[in-house]
């Protein structure tokens, strides 16, 4: 079984401390599950939304050369061709316990597909509440798919932090690659931004397509993608993947990681 892990680190990000922290602690992972492991450090796909219908700030794009980093993460399709048979692409702000499991053993290898459902996690009344909010803006005009809505915690989606894919998946690609899939004419609105999509980043894409393509998911534990300052504090030991997602809540916003560990018992 050939497996990799997929990351991505552009620009002024390569200079955080966090970031190195936590890819640091992904590379030694691998190094103990016998994993693959790949850094993504330049642009590839360059997906830049239309300048005549988008709805993206010019600042979102131009400092990243005219396209948007938040899609660069999807090259990581394109890593089937080179006979990988599992792959996990997972956020650089993303800190693995040491002495984790291994995820892909965790994985339901019948599945295409694997995620954490946000409002399951073992999160916060505060942060319950930006879901809810947070789902109704990004979903509710999508009515050609189920999303499971719930009154307490809104649509059923998936923290696109961190995602894990068999092989299989390639089926739902129907043999475009990366940047092709991006490209869809049915994704055109999320990459241009279109209303309240304004914000989104790859997530409400992702979202959308497996859905859209009825992907055979398994809903994984929140401890694979447990969201600091989103889980409440108590949880936080119990997970093995710790996601740093909301830095402006951090110790100097991520920078000082020596308090970040002792927060978070490393």
């Amino acid at each position: 079984m050939k497996r990799l892990i997929y990351q991505v680190c552009l620009g002024e990000a390569q200079k955080s401390k966090l970031y190195a922290k936590c890819i640091e602690s992904v590379r030694d992972y691998c190094e103990e599950n016998k994993i693959d492991h790949y850094v993504q450090r330049t642009p590839i796909l360059r997906i830049a939304p239309d300048i005549f219908a988008t709805n993206r700030t010019p600042e979102s794009y131009k400092k990243h050369g005219g396209f948007l980093p938040i899609y660069e993460k999807e090259n990581a399709f394109d890593k089937f061709d080179e006979g990988y048979d599992q792959i996990a692409i997972i956020d650089a702000d993303i800190f693995i316990r040491p002495g984790s499991p291994n995820i892909f053993d965790e994985f339901d290898p019948t599945c295409d597909f694997g995620a954490v459902v946000e409002r399951d996690m073992p999160i916060s009344g505060q942060y319950m509440l930006k879901i809810k909010n947070y789902s109704h803006m990004q979903y509710t005009s999508l009515t050609d798919v189920k999303w499971d809505w719930q009154d307490w915690g809104g649509a059923k989606f998936y923290n696109m932090g961190m995602m894990v894919l068999n092989k299989s998946v390639k089926e739902h690609l129907k043999g475009q690659t990366a940047k092709q899939f991006i490209e869809r004419p049915q994704f055109k609105d999320f990459v241009d931004g279109k209303g309240n999509w304004k914000w989104s980043t790859d997530q409400t894409l992702l979202n959308y397509w497996v859905k859209k393509e009825k992907l055979k998911i398994d809903d994984m534990s929140w401890k694979w993608n447990a969201l600091y300052c989103g889980v409440k504090d108590e949880n936080i030991p119990e997970a093995n993947f710790i996601h740093f997602f909301l830095k402006d809540k951090l110790p100097e916003k991520g920078e000082n990681v020596e308090a970040l560990m002792e927060k978070i018992g490393a």
